[in-house]
């Protein structure tokens, strides 16, 4: 039995490719450890959005090298997976001599020919084509996922071209898999214990695959569907564009109660001419309206979103707008960077570049707004009863961590026998942005509902 370590990068996408392609290598004897210096092959899966993440995996790769030319023992295969690969292909063989594999997110369904390539002594193996075929149809049915929680890819892609991602050049034009084939799935999953299922794609809620008899199928009809499924707990979905949130998809979080009451709604920015600039397709006043149909639809909804500071042209009084749209809508979390410049990106030559020194001031002025916001929604949480999903044990003796409804680490002092059930709690707040909690009996539970 060989071992295979893999190390991902990035979204949670790549934490579900990286599953699969665990699952892909399985069956041609490769077995996951938790260490890159026990392994026969290491995976890194890459993520391309943000300078430093680049700059990780070519340092990492300096290190994987090293372990390489020094073992004697056995040979150490090294493979680059994921966006990085996808972009800077030729770039990593030239750069990097020790890499042997080199695969785009769109092609490691064909990791196993790969790997028979280099065993006949064909040299590197480089794949970043987008093949006409459908990975999801080459990868096997079984999923080695066997926690509480799990991600399931049903929509890849993304066609809205924001002047600074560049999404649409390492994973592709948007495709949404067929329902069938997520159900079925979801269906397997549940089947081995998994409780919450989270959808993920790049735009998530422009998802259009086929159903049966033909039809195209919302988003919204999909988590219909899989709300169904015996044994499934929770439902969540992420990421969405809010160009895509049709009004079916916002009637959902009113009418299906295992769709949890957490939203990521990403925004990026508070100000029209930034945000036309960004090539968004949505002003602010259509960001927020969105925000008032959603939260009617589900009055508890927290929301979390991203935002980039010191885009190009960024003016002091456009990013004003958006903390002024931070205020507004009022977040329970969310993810913020400097704006990092991608080759390749229309944004990467614009005029109006912004001094690193002053994207860093806005960043951690925006961040200390969202840590203000986050704490507050926490604090609201004191004292309230909460459904938790317990997933695993804590790091002290007899403690066991869970997630709430919105999304938020909750620590309590429990069996381990609850793992995997959900049961209420009593919530206290702590410092930290994780929740401490109490476990409710059964007539606290029946009093709280």
């Amino acid at each position: 039995m060989k071992k295979l370590f893999i190390k991902t990068y990035g979204c949670q996408m790549n934490v579900y490719d990286s599953a699969r392609m665990a699952d892909l290598l399985a069956p041609i004897g490769y077995a996951p450890v938790d260490a890159a210096a026990d392994a026969d092959m290491v995976i890194l899966n890459t993520c391309h959005i943000r300078e430093k993440a680049v700059e990780k995996v070519y340092s990492e790769l300096g290190r994987l090298r090293e372990l390489k030319e020094a073992r004697t023992d056995r040979p150490l295969l090294i493979a680059v997976a994921g966006c990085v690969a996808q972009a800077e292909g030729a770039e990593i063989v030239r750069r990097e001599r020790a890499v042997d594999i080199v695969v785009g997110p769109q092609s490691y369904h064909r990791l196993p020919e790969m790997i028979a390539k280099i065993a006949r002594g064909q040299g590197h193996a480089l794949e970043t084509d987008f093949l006409a075929e459908d990975k999801f149809d080459s990868l096997p049915e079984g999923s080695g996922v066997a926690g509480v929680s799990a991600f399931l890819t049903v929509q890849e892609g993304c066609d809205k071209f924001c002047t600074f991602c560049v999404v649409p050049y390492t994973r592709g034009a948007e495709y949404s898999r067929p329902v069938a084939q997520i159900e079925a799935e979801a269906r397997r999953l549940v089947d081995k214990g998994v409780r919450e299922i989270t959808l993920l794609g790049q735009n998530v809620n422009a998802y259009d695959g086929e159903g049966p008899y033909g039809a195209d199928w919302s988003l919204a009809k999909l988590l219909h569907r899989l709300a169904k499924i015996d044994g499934l707990a929770r439902l969540r979905y992420t990421t969405s564009h809010p160009r895509d949130m049709g009004e079916d998809l916002i009637a959902a979080h009113g009418e299906i109660e295992k769709l949890m009451p957490f939203l990521h709604l990403p925004v990026q920015s508070g100000s029209d001419r930034i945000l036309a600039a960004m090539n968004r397709q949505h002003t602010r006043d259509d960001y927020l309206r969105l925000v008032e149909r959603i939260r009617s639809a589900r009055a508890d909804i927290a929301l979390s979103s991203d935002f980039i500071t010191g885009f190009p042209g960024e003016s002091d009084g456009d990013f004003e707008d958006t903390l002024a749209l931070v205020r507004e809508v009022k977040f329970a979390a969310a993810f913020s960077f400097q704006y990092s410049p991608r080759p390749g990106t229309p944004a990467a030559p614009m005029a109006g570049q912004i001094p690193d020194a002053v994207k860093h001031e806005r960043l951690l002025a925006l961040q200390a707004l969202l840590a203000q916001q986050q704490r507050e929604f926490n604090a609201a949480c004191d004292g309230t009863m909460m459904s938790i999903l317990f997933e695993k044990r804590g790091r002290k003796p007899g403690q066991i961590v869970g997630r709430s409804p919105f999304l938020q680490p909750v620590h309590v002092d429990g069996p381990e026998t609850l793992i995997g059930q959900i049961h209420d709690a009593r919530i206290v707040v702590t410092p930290s942005n994780s929740l401490k909690g109490t476990l409710a009996d059964a007539r606290e539970s029946m009093a709280a509902r």
